[in-house]
């Protein structure tokens, strides 16, 4: 069976949704950072643009990595983090002996999108 597949015992599963989890803890904790980072510049912005400085002259002292550019990396760090715990969790469920039904209804997603994700790849 593959990993993740589980093999009714439920441990295959737990270890790998925990695994997950502690992925997304970790990836949670340096997006806050990066986040709480890319706040301070934008405050540090606003400032400059209310000191009446030009929108060129704001931006282009701001030190890469961008505003944006922390935005975007946060977010597909997160996306790529959060996939996985999700469908890592789905199965963990399912191997648990939730049926497809009970983890739609926990996660809000229809049966079929369940389906997708207790799935083996």
């Amino acid at each position: 069976m593959a990993q993740g597949a589980g093999d009714g015992s439920g441990r295959v599963d737990a270890t790998t949704a925990d695994a997950a989890l502690a992925d997304l803890t970790e990836e949670l904790a340096a997006c806050l950072a990066s986040l709480e980072s890319a706040l301070a510049r934008a405050e540090e912005l606003r400032k400059a643009r209310g000191d009446g400085r030009t929108w060129r002259d704001a931006v282009s002292a701001e030190e890469r990595p961008l505003i944006v550019e922390r935005i975007s990396e946060a977010l597909e760090r997160l996306g790529g983090a959060g996939s996985r715990w999700r469908r890592e969790e789905a199965r963990a469920l399912r191997a648990e002996g939730l049926s497809i039904s009970a983890v739609a209804a926990l996660f809000g997603v229809t049966r079929q999108r369940a389906s997708v994700l207790v799935r083996d790849l």
